[in-house]
């Protein structure tokens, strides 16, 4: 079976680069993946498979069925939108779509998850089971999973398959790592309410900029004393407004930022640490607070005797020297978590580097990744989902 997807993997190779390059041209922002999921259900549906289209608003799932008895699916989870950035990469095929691009490489999950339907569909014979491919909206506001599991996508699987992008990591390789993957994510607002006053003269006024600069600053040193240090854990204010005028002392300051964490029960005692700390500096002060905090996104925890079959996968489908040991889970988030309250699961890392240039980070304006990547992506998924049901 190796043999038959690598063959039929690389027969696709120059189709699935003008896919991914036909998806890189026309980026489409969170909630707005209209033409996009047109397209993948189209390329769903000449594959024959069952395709249904506005799952969770606008994501597509396409039903392959294979030879086994059980009525449950294999589910394999692609991203579809983009971020609105200005691309600055100038590929013949850059973005035309001012200011909207795909810095993230969702791009190439879509196509991969395109490719793996196209080889497997080929083999649905020799497939010992059902399989859901899920083309899901709007991951990059962390909306995306939690519309498509509203809409039923998560009936009747028994396991999920993910994939990412990671230019740190050379084209045609993978990462794999067990347990955690990524961090929980959570959104934090914090409203620092004081007295108005004159510019000239501050100790007539309870100035809200000064006191929001002391709690920015007590909380980033409260974390390094009071947070046990071989628990990661990293709070962001991204966003500060307030005040009306130069002269004019401000009486309200907004401040939104974002917390992320790995350990869980550090992650439950983060609002009332948050809270005890803010109130401690606005109450020595004389100002008012109020504070928001949101659990947005749990973190990706990765199945062991899943992963374990991902990376048998890849090992006999790359060879060992393409297979990487992920040593260090990323503070970065991904609501592929959010599939993870309904089935087991586990994702992998696709690398994509080049090693003739600088590599940039995702979600550079710059971002470039190596094309060949999809091959790769489309050889470990399609084998792996093979492998899945053998065991």
């Amino acid at each position: 079976m190796l043999s038959k997807i690598k063959d039929l993997a690389a027969d696709l190779a120059p189709r699935l680069i003008e896919i991914r390059r036909h998806f890189h041209a026309h980026p489409e922002l969170s909630g707005n993946e209209h033409q996009t999921s047109a397209y993948v259900a189209g390329v769903l549906s000449s594959c024959g498979l069952m395709v249904k289209e506005g799952v969770g608003k606008t994501g597509v799932i396409g039903e392959l069925k294979g030879n086994g008895t059980s009525n449950l699916y294999l589910g394999i989870r692609t991203d579809m939108d983009a971020l609105p950035i200005q691309e600055a990469t100038e590929l013949e095929f850059a973005s035309k779509i001012p200011g909207v691009m795909h810095a993230c490489g969702h791009d190439l999950h879509t196509t991969i998850g395109l490719g793996t339907a196209m080889v497997l569909s080929q083999l649905k014979e020799g497939l010992g089971g059902n399989i859901r491919f899920i083309f899901q909206p709007a991951e990059e506001i962390a909306k995306g999973a939690l519309w498509m599991v509203e809409d039923g996508v998560m009936k009747d699987i028994s396991a999920i398959f993910g994939v990412h992008v990671f230019p740190s990591i050379p084209a045609r390789c993978v990462g794999i790592r067990y347990g955690a993957l990524t961090s929980a994510m959570d959104d934090l607002e914090i409203i620092i309410q004081g007295e108005a006053g004159h510019g000239a003269r501050p100790h007539q006024a309870i100035d809200a900029i000064w006191i929001c600069a002391q709690v920015i600053s007590a909380l980033q040193q409260a974390i390094s004393r009071t947070q046990n240090p071989l628990h990661p854990l990293v709070l962001t204010i991204g966003q500060i407004s307030g005040g009306i005028a130069p002269n004019i002392i401000a009486d309200q300051v907004k401040m939104v930022g974002t917390v992320r964490s790995l350990n869980p029960e550090i992650r439950e005692n983060l609002p009332s640490w948050i809270k005890q700390i803010v109130e401690g500096v606005c109450n020595t002060y004389g100002a008012k607070c109020q504070i928001n905090y949101c659990h947005r996104l749990p973190s990706v925890q990765n199945n062991m005797g899943l992963t374990k079959i991902i990376e048998k996968a890849s090992l006999e489908a790359l060879g060992e020297e393409k297979v990487i040991s992920i040593l260090e889970p990323s503070l970065g988030a991904e609501d592929f978590a959010v599939y993870l309250d309904h089935a087991p699961g586990t994702m992998f890392r696709l690398g994509v580097g080049k090693s003739d240039q600088h590599n940039y980070p995702l979600h550079h304006p710059r971002f470039e990744l190596d094309e060949s990547s999809i091959e790769t992506g489309v050889v470990t998924m399609a084998y792996s989902a093979y492998q899945y049901f053998n065991h």
